[in-house]
């Protein structure tokens, strides 16, 4: 019998392994992902990791070897235009300094996908994680001691609990009858790699445009990852034209500042909407990372709610385990519901609010947004709430891996 059976080999899938068997080895923690082994090497993208993520990764050792990729985030832009405007306002801007109650450390960084799933399946083997690649948890069974979980593989394995970390469209979220709240967009973000002439001193921008949000986020040398919302149909379009008319078009949001522009990774285009599970946990069955929760990329939060699931569940279990407890109880795992459920409905509806009232050019709700905008960048104490929240160190009761304690 497995004491812990994660399925989904991504970030949340991986960190939450690690996590639980660095703080308890004699717990036995294994891994199944459907996609084949080495899937991950090819994934272009990359990731912005909030400063209390950081904190976590430095606590399960790994980001040691991920730090030398790794692009601080050190400035934060927000503009409110049109895409033809030709000036952009500048309506608040976030430094990592001493102003505004800036402690000098960077709100985030940005990390490309391969060498974070790298790092982690390095330091998940190293511990005595099994992996299983090529392999989903199709469907499952609790009982009062275990869950008997049916691989595609066609093997049935036993595990005291089953962490489904799927995917925002899980297959076991579904199976074990957990019900969501679900709501389509219309927005679709497109995500590419560019390069251009000039250097952009670690800051980040957010254009709101009339379509969504324009993200522009610092990577290592003179190269940026870009988060471009736009409306599914015209994202599609945009996806699927010749080099030249994406240049152009890329151009009109990106602008001139930092000189020359030059696509240098593919181009993907991913369906936004807001999901939100009904219930975090079952008998023997919990939910973490985007099966628990799908939101907009608009606060840049999505992958740290995660990790914050990872903080929170793997502290759960490991001091239940401690205690002597039954890791898989529902008496147990309701603790980790009550931890993180909040917190997950307020970022969603956060989200939701600052995408209706900035995904549009109604003048009443622009002149309202760039109002507040400019409210919060002259109240020191308001500007510094917001970057404790860009950091992910807002609030109370953290998880210890996020404040860099180990469990």
């Amino acid at each position: 019998m497995i004491d812990v059976l994660v399925a989904g080999g991504g970030y949340v899938g991986l960190s939450l392994a690690v996590a639980v068997k660095a703080a308890a080895p004699h717990l036995s923690v294994a891994v199944v992902d459907a996609a084949p082994d080495g899937a991950w090497q090819r994934d272009e993208r990359a990731s912005a990791i909030v400063a209390a993520a950081r904190n976590l990764l430095e606590v399960l050792g790994v980001w040691q070897t991920i730090a030398p990729e790794a692009e601080p985030i050190r400035r934060m832009v927000i503009t409110d235009s049109r895409t033809a405007d030709p000036v952009r306002p500048v309506f608040l801007t976030f430094d990592d300094g001493a102003g505004a109650g800036g402690d000098g450390d960077p709100f985030a960084h940005m990390v490309p996908n391969r060498a974070m799933t790298g790092s982690l399946l390095e330091k998940a083997k190293a511990l005595g994680v099994a992996v299983r690649f090529a392999t989903t948890a199709d469907s499952f069974e609790a009982g009062a001691h275990a869950t008997a979980v049916r691989l595609s593989d066609g093997a049935t394995v036993e595990a005291r609990l089953l962490v489904a970390c799927d995917g925002v469209r899980s297959r076991l979220r579904d199976a074990a009858g957990i019900k969501t709240v679900r709501f389509d967009y219309g927005q679709s973000g497109i995500v590419t790699t560019v390069e251009h002439e000039r250097p952009h001193d670690g800051t980040a921008e957010e254009h709101f445009l009339p379509a969504g949000p324009f993200a522009t986020l610092p990577l290592k040398g003179n190269r940026s990852s870009l988060v471009w919302t736009e409306r599914s149909d015209d994202a599609d379009r945009l996806v699927a034209s010749d080099d030249l008319v994406f240049e152009e078009e890329l151009e009109r949001r990106f602008g001139h500042k930092l000189g020359a522009l030059k696509v240098v990774g593919g181009r993907r285009a991913f369906p936004l909407g807001l999901t939100l599970a009904r219930a975090f946990v079952a008998p023997r069955f919990a939910l973490a990372g985007d099966a628990a929760h799908g939101i907009h990329p608009i606060s840049g939060q999505g992958l740290n709610l995660g990790f914050k699931d990872v903080a929170a569940l793997a502290e759960t279990i490991v001091e239940a385990d401690r205690l002597g407890l039954d890791i898989g109880s529902l008496a147990v795992l309701e603790r980790y519901e009550r931890w993180r459920r909040f917190d997950t409905f307020r970022m969603g509806v956060t989200t939701d609010v600052l995408n209706r009232l900035f995904s549009n050019d109604a003048t009443p709700l622009r002149t309202l947004r760039d109002v507040g905008l400019g409210l919060v960048d002259r109240l020191p104490g308001l500007k510094s709430y917001f970057i404790r929240q860009a950091k992910g160190t807002a609030g109370r009761d953290h998880p210890r891996l996020l404040v860099g304690q180990a469990i």
